[in-house]
């Protein structure tokens, strides 16, 4: 090996071990000059409540029906599902080319709360952790229908992401088969768990507390930090440090360390460019009604598109869409800038 090669100078790939995929990474690159598109800033005016949005409390939602005058989060399920409980059982091969299979399941819609205007990271967090408590109410529920296998809790955030409404909220599909990304991550995390008896994301946790060069935020349950094998320009990931399968099995202390964990990473990326940050997060878990899944370790992907600038985002095109992903700014790099970000958000400072 040539002893000059820097990973924070020369092009490389880097593999996620929960995937077995690869990223190319070219630091070099941030050197470059922007010629490109610059997006216009998102509005960022809500009203605490807004009479025409469907989530808001007490309001009337696109199917006809009404919301409770709730008081601090609300769980429904979608008016508009992508997947449906009553699909018939049925499937298509075609020449042994051509295979389809029926997908039935739930979408439950989660009101993060009352208030229009508020995301996670302007939540405080007590009400932070009653979503928790939500979203553990739901899987517990999702989970006793023995035919689902797989219960998938997310958010979209922002435009940017595609998020059709304003109101701060987050969705949970529940399906009776196991998604890709999801099969991946089983497939090596068992390999590991099965060679070392431990999960994979336990070793993993003591790499990264030891380089420390990737760490965004610690506490006595959580880390947050950029995975080395990052994709997204500020992707991270929150790892409990505790091997555990879902969120049932958080204690009350985890809940409430994992709200401050949420707290965190959303005020820093809203201060990063100071805008209300769009991403694309959500929990991996272990599969239900399939077995023990002793090797499967909780964590929470946040994948945010932008890059330079509250007005460029990065796309996934051409060598990446053909080849495999790619990325400029180094993880490394990325960490760094997010952590020397204040936790304090940048409206409450405008405020003082």
């Amino acid at each position: 090996m040539d002893t000059n090669f820097d990973m924070n100078e020369h092009p490389h790939t880097r593999q996620n071990i929960l995937t077995g995929e690869w990223v190319l990474v070219s630091p070099h690159r941030t050197k470059r000059p922007w010629q490109g598109k610059v997006e216009s800033l998102p509005a960022d005016n809500r009203p605490q409540h807004d009479p025409a949005c469907y989530l808001c409390a007490g309001n009337e939602r696109a199917d006809g029906s009404r919301n409770p005058d709730y008081t601090t989060n609300f769980a429904f399920t979608n008016d508009y599902s992508a997947l449906l409980p009553d699909t018939p059982i049925g499937e298509i091969a075609i020449d042994g080319l051509l295979k389809a299979e029926s997908q039935s399941g739930i979408c439950r819609v989660i009101a993060f709360s009352p208030r229009h205007d508020l995301t996670l990271a302007e939540l405080d967090l007590n009400a932070i952790k009653g979503i928790i408590q939500l979203w553990a109410e739901e899987f517990k529920t999702l989970s006793e229908n023995p035919s689902i296998k797989h219960i998938q809790i997310f958010e979209n955030k922002g435009e940017l992401m595609g998020c059709s409404n304003p109101h701060p909220h987050g969705q949970i599909w529940a399906q009776n088969s196991i998604p890709l990304e999801i099969h991946k991550e089983t497939i090596n995390q068992k390999k590991y768990f099965q060679v070392n008896g431990r999960s994979l994301l336990t070793d993993y946790l003591k790499v990264e507390l030891k380089e420390q060069k990737r760490i965004v935020f610690e506490n006595d349950s959580f880390v947050v930090l950029v995975p080395f094998w990052a994709v997204w320009p500020y992707e991270t990931m929150i790892i409990s440090k505790r091997h555990v399968r879902s969120i049932l099995e958080f204690t009350d202390k985890e809940q409430k360390d994992l709200a401050s964990a949420l707290k965190n990473i959303t005020v820093r990326y809203d201060n990063l460019f100071q805008v209300s940050f769009p991403y694309s997060a959500g929990m991996h878990q272990m599969p239900v009604n399939n077995g023990d899944h002793a090797e499967w370790h909780w964590h929470m992907h946040f994948y945010p598109p932008l890059l330079r600038s509250a007005t460029i985002k990065k796309f996934m095109v051409g060598y990446e869409m053909l080849g495999n992903p790619q990325r400029d700014i180094t993880p490394e790099a990325a960490a760094e800038t997010l952590r020397n970000l204040s936790d304090i958000h940048y409206k409450s400072n405008n405020l003082s």
